[in-house]
């Protein structure tokens, strides 16, 4: 093994690591793959940079713009809103149609935005239809993932490997190539998810102990002033409930005046009643200490005032959010958005310490009491694909804007006829598409920029320059040698079968598409190899790089639902395993017959 071969492998190993242990982004993890490959000497700067300017990467990028123009016309909040009957009448029914539309629209426009506005709009739906959330949330992340299969642009893994196998001087697929396959997708991942996983999943009403807001009943309580007490006479900010317990005072209470979130400035007298958030221990020191009068919080009174009314709320932090990567303290969230945080659910944690300070990532859900006009203003804008959070526990205002959805719904047919019958590269048909939408008004330039999910993007280019340098070093062709070495004996379709697998497992741990940028080469060589086409291993690693049911890190609509159906790591896999073995199992025998040697 060449010094080369060496310094690419170590690469790879190091990338792994961070992809899995999530210590960096996505993105910088990317750029240090370019970096060092550069400096290293295994690419040249032109081959480092060169998957900026790819036709996948860009391709790409033009279609999360394509993705957010639909959305915003609000015609998915408002079909899906219309299910709300059928799941009340025949809720099996209504599980399949909500998985079918899901499905049908992840085939034409990036999924990530697809799941991220039906994570309220699927929350609202089963609380009409008096159902746990978690029943449906699962079922909408699974039901992307195979309308992904579909097209070419159904998903970015699809896009990268197309531009993988262009780069090594193969045909680029065409549109509906996968369509035979991705339709089987659908159709037995369906029929598995209401006969078999509707009954695998956790039934987890909003009553239950897991409910993010009935987990804080210990944390919220009121205080009355009393006249001797040393809280008296001071502004809130100087007060001994905050300069020294550090009690959150969510809201002041004075005669028939109600003041949510008051400012610091603001004077306490004897008499007041603060709702406040802390721990009992806390607690006990106040009304120990400074003589205030401590009873558990009731929302009861919160009837008798309409002044300055706020109102709980559930927030969900989406993939690409502002927030991510940030805590409270660094957005300046209370200041911003005059909302108080009263916990944040992580995964399977529920934080309700210290929340400031709680580094946020993707999926994570926010209990706040937030100002009514904020929230108001916020539910008006649900469908902003730059909100830095998603209002989950409130309904939106699902106006749906039919002007704009005909002309973006004409520029996606556009797109399609152009690309599938060869007019125009698929690149330069999207480019023209996001033309189309700006120039008619359904976007604006400040929204192109937002609706890019600039982390995936620099993703690709880091997963391109990671294939050259596989090739440049002669390590995909050393490890393709010692794979049919050991294995040709079993012929092509055992060694396919394995590189769908060894795919599958990886990227259940790690980034889809650095899954798929790492295992395309060693497809390809592999091939090669053994003397086939190379058409058939690639479409393996596509497939098994996006189907990723497992686990909730192995792909992104996943981790966006963990949080807010109340998952568990094990739901996940209780469900996913079998999805996993059944399509593994498709994929050797079906691939060979769509794709052949």
């Amino acid at each position: 093994m060449g010094i080369e071969a060496i310094i690419t492998l170590l690469v790879i190993l190091g990338a792994i690591i961070l992809f899995v242990t999530e210590r960096l982004s996505i993105d910088l993890i990317a750029l240090l793959i370019i970096g060092s490959l550069v400096v290293s000497g295994v690419i040249t700067p032109v081959e480092g940079i060169a998957g900026f300017s790819n036709p996948a990467t860009l391709t790409v990028a033009f279609m999360f713009v394509i993705s957010a123009a639909i959305l915003k016309t609000g015609s998915l909040q408002y079909v899906a809103g219309q299910l709300t009957r059928t799941f009340r009448n025949h809720y099996q029914r209504g599980v399949i149609l909500l998985m079918l539309m899901v499905s049908a629209v992840s085939a034409f426009i990036n999924n990530t935005p697809v799941v991220a506005v039906m994570i309220p709009v699927t929350t609202q739906i089963a609380k009409n239809a008096n159902r746990a959330a978690s029943k449906l949330l699962i079922p909408v992340s699974y039901a992307s993932i195979f309308g992904g299969t579909c097209t070419l642009i159904g998903t970015s893994t699809n896009i990268l490997v197309s531009g993988i196998a262009e780069q090594n001087g193969l045909e680029p697929f065409d549109m509906f190539d996968f369509a035979p396959m991705g339709l089987c997708f659908v159709a037995v991942g369906s029929i598995f998810m209401i006969f078999i996983g509707q009954r695998l999943l956790p039934n987890r009403e909003a009553t239950s102990d897991d409910n993010l807001e009935q987990s804080l009943i210990d944390y919220l309580a009121e205080l009355e002033i009393l006249p001797d007490s040393d809280v008296a006479n001071n502004t809130i900010i100087d007060s001994p409930l905050v300069k020294e317990l550090d009690i959150e005072i969510l809201e002041l209470r004075r005669g028939n005046t109600i003041m949510n979130l008051p400012q610091g400035d603001t004077i306490l007298k004897i008499g007041d009643i603060l709702k406040v958030r802390c721990s009992v221990e806390k607690l006990k020191q106040a009304k120990d200490q400074l003589r205030v009068k401590v009873k558990p919080f009731t929302d009861e009174s919160d009837t008798e005032y309409t002044e300055d009314r706020s109102s709980f709320v559930e927030l969900v932090i989406p993939t690409n959010s502002e927030l991510e990567g940030k805590t409270l303290r660094q957005f300046d969230f209370r200041r911003r958005y005059r909302a108080s945080p009263l916990a944040i659910r992580h995964r399977e944690e529920v934080l309700q310490d210290e929340l400031q300070d709680v580094t946020l990532r993707s999926g994570d859900v926010i209990l706040v009491e937030m100002k009514s006009y904020f929230l108001e203003q916020w539910k008006s804008n649900s469908r902003d694909q730059s909100n830095p959070f998603l209002i989950l526990s409130e309904e939106g205002v699902l106006t749906f804007d039919k002007t704009r959805f005909g002309i973006v719904i004409s520029v996606i047919l556009g797109v399609i006829l152009t690309a599938s019958l060869g007019l125009l590269p698929i690149v330069i048909s999207t480019l023209l598409g996001v033309c189309v939408l700006v120039i008619t008004g359904c976007l604006n330039m400040k929204e192109v920029y937002r609706s890019i999910q600039w982390p995936i993007v620099f993703l690709l280019a880091g997963a391109l320059s990671l294939g050259v340098a596989m090739q440049n070093s002669g390590l995909a062709a050393m490890i393709a040698n010692g794979i049919v070495e050991h294995f040709q004996q079993w012929g092509p379709i055992a060694i396919l079968s394995g590189i769908y697998l060894l795919t599958s497992l990886l990227t259940e741990t790690m980034s889809n598409n650095a899954t798929a940028a790492l295992i395309a080469p060693l497809a390809i060589a592999t091939a090669y190899e053994l003397d086939v086409s190379p058409t058939p291993f690639l479409v393996a690693t596509m497939f098994a790089a996006s189907l990723s049911f497992m686990t909730p890190i192995g792909y992104q609509t996943n981790t966006m639902i963990y949080s807010a159906g109340g998952y568990r790591f094990r739901d996940f896999f209780k469900v996913g395993v079998w999805l996993n073995l059944l399509f593994w199992l498709m994929s050797t025998f079906l691939i060979p017959v769509f794709f052949p040697f």
